[in-house]
């Protein structure tokens, strides 16, 4: 194998898993599961079957990531943290055919206990405060908080929070330049 698997891990046969990942105590990876390289997942983590995972992702422990959610490259989740998949289910009423896609870009980073109410998007480096509850796209470099989720700020890709200025806006800590405007926060080319 070309990863690392705890014992007590059920990883289902057809799961695609890259080279370096580590799969901890009591996880359990669905077969349609697709998983890149240098992945994490901590204890109690569930993946679902139609989940696409990219490299360098870290879940922590009691994540579920359910059918339809998608993780692109240097994702973070948070212990905890919960992602949906249907709107508005039902015990009674089967809905498997109304899943909403949820889709985390590159480097957004997701607090322990958040919840992302499916069907929206959250942009690259974005970074959803510790309990906060997603109900709407998130842009990139967003600081997400609060329930329902608002902007606060802006979030350099290194993690430092940037000022809220329009303009031009270094980060305190690299040094990398935004542009930013009342609603938008880009590199500076």
């Amino acid at each position: 194998m070309p990863y690392d698997s705890h014992p007590t891990a059920i990883v289902d046969e057809g799961a695609q898993i890259g080279a370096g990942t580590r799969v901890w105590h009591w996880v359990h990876i669905c077969s349609g599961a697709r998983i890149g390289e240098r992945c994490s997942f901590g204890q109690n983590v569930f993946v679902g079957n139609d989940v696409v995972i990219g490299n360098n992702v870290r879940v922590q422990n009691n994540v579920s990531i359910y059918d339809a959610v998608t993780l692109e490259d240097d994702v973070f989740c948070g212990p905890s943290m919960v992602f949906t998949n249907v709107n508005n289910p039902r015990s009674a009423v089967s809905r498997k055919n109304e899943y909403r896609r949820t889709l985390v870009r590159r480097g957004a980073s997701i607090g322990a206990n958040a919840t992302i109410v499916c069907g929206h998007e959250i942009g690259e480096y974005a970074f959803v405060g510790a309990g906060a509850v997603v109900t709407k796209d998130v842009p990139a470099y967003a600081l997400m908080v609060g329930t329902p989720a608002r902007r606060i700020g802006w979030m350099c890709r290194c993690g430092v929070r940037l000022g809220d200025a329009a303009g031009e806006v270094a980060c305190p800590e690299c040094n990398t330049k935004y542009q930013i405007t009342p609603t938008t926060c880009t590199p500076a080319n």
